[in-house]
């Protein structure tokens, strides 16, 4: 359905922002992502923020890994710089991409396989580099591509589709980045339209590494056997071949708007329940070690505290840590780029 391109026309009326553009000129191809699926609502999340924030589209550039996360760039942003690397790879591409031109705003989408098994090294580098990018992982603690398996980030003793309990301790993506040095870090739910949309507006903005972890369910894997229109089911009663045919069914977004300070159960598609708790303002999100221990008190009750856990305003980007020039590589002269032996020399000198 990717390849289906929007209808181009659309009302007179539709609201423009600063630049003369609507929301449409923000959007992409159609997804191809299942009926419910809470990649789509953060993907309209990032569509909503880039469109809030004037931003021109040929400033921006989208690099992803491999996952159903890394499909959704095809649907935001589609007259955007884009980028779809390997598995796990998505960082690496980035930091290249960054270095030979400073002047665009990068957003990287990556999914919990993609970031925390694969990517894991690449990730933790691209953080303590302070790579100057918004980093978002799209978290449904599964393969999706791949029927579901646990990924690094699935809770241990959470059970699969299939009743299978998850043996191992997760790694929490938002910790380790306050550990490596992230200097924003932010956790958000893909339903809370209204916390995440500020949560992307303000990674943007933010000169460094902003990372942002969103709970995103899959509804792929949250069938159950009591449904006519589940796996087991169609498979037990198909009398037409031996051939398996998967249909996912449609199933509505799961949204969440609650206040701060406060928390909230979230009842997924299969019946298990979600609790979420929203950080209040008594919150410090400028001390690295009260952040972390607020994401483990809430974890020990069971509980994901979302919204601004950390921030660093003072920190250093990789650029001005190394010290570029501020021209992007494509538009410095042959004389800056092929300075000559003598300068040669004297780098090599200062390496001896």
């Amino acid at each position: 359905m990717s390849y289906i391109a929007k209808p181009v026309v659309h009302h007179p009326a539709l609201p423009k922002n600063a630049l003369g553009l609507t929301h449409r000129d923000y959007e992409g191809s159609m997804s191809t992502l299942c009926a419910g699926c809470g990649h789509d609502s953060i993907t309209a999340a990032i569509i909503e923020a880039c469109y809030q924030l004037d931003l021109p589209a040929h400033r921006i550039a989208k690099v992803s890994g491999i996952g159903c996360s890394s499909k959704a760039p095809t649907y935001f942003l589609g007259r955007s710089h884009g980028f779809n690397s390997v598995h796990g790879r998505m960082p690496s591409v980035t930091t290249g991409a960054n270095m030979a031109n400073r002047d665009l705003i990068y957003i990287g989408v990556s999914g919990d396989g993609d970031t925390a098994s694969i990517g894991l090294g690449q990730f933790c580098h691209a953080v303590r580099r302070k790579l100057n990018m918004t980093y978002i992982v799209m978290n449904n603690g599964c393969y999706g591509l791949t029927k579901g398996q646990f990924s690094a980030t699935n809770d241990k003793g959470s059970p699969s589709k299939k009743g299978e309990i998850n043996q191992f301790d997760s790694i929490d993506l938002c910790q380790m980045a306050i550990q490596l040095g992230a200097g924003f870090v932010a956790r958000s739910f893909s339903g809370d339209k209204g916390q995440l949309v500020p949560l992307i507006k303000a990674a943007i903005g933010y000169k460094g590494f902003a990372f942002l972890d969103v709970i995103s369910p899959c509804v792929t894997f949250n069938n159950h056997d009591a449904s006519t229109k589940s796996y087991s089911y169609v498979r037990e009663h198909n009398m037409a071949s031996e051939n398996h045919l998967d249909f996912v069914e449609s199933k509505d977004e799961i949204t969440a708007d609650y206040a701060e300070g406060t928390s909230t159960v979230i009842e997924l598609h299969d019946g298990s329940k979600l609790m979420l708790y929203k950080l209040d303002h008594g919150h410090d999100a400028t001390d690295p070690d009260a952040a972390i221990a607020e994401i483990r008190s809430k974890a020990k009750r069971g509980e994901i505290a979302t919204g601004l856990l950390y921030v660093n305003e003072e920190q250093q980007e990789l650029h001005d840590v190394i010290a570029t020039d501020r021209r992007p590589l494509n538009a410095l002269p042959q004389s800056d780029l092929v300075p000559g032996a003598k300068a040669l020399e004297a780098i090599n000198a200062r390496l001896r």
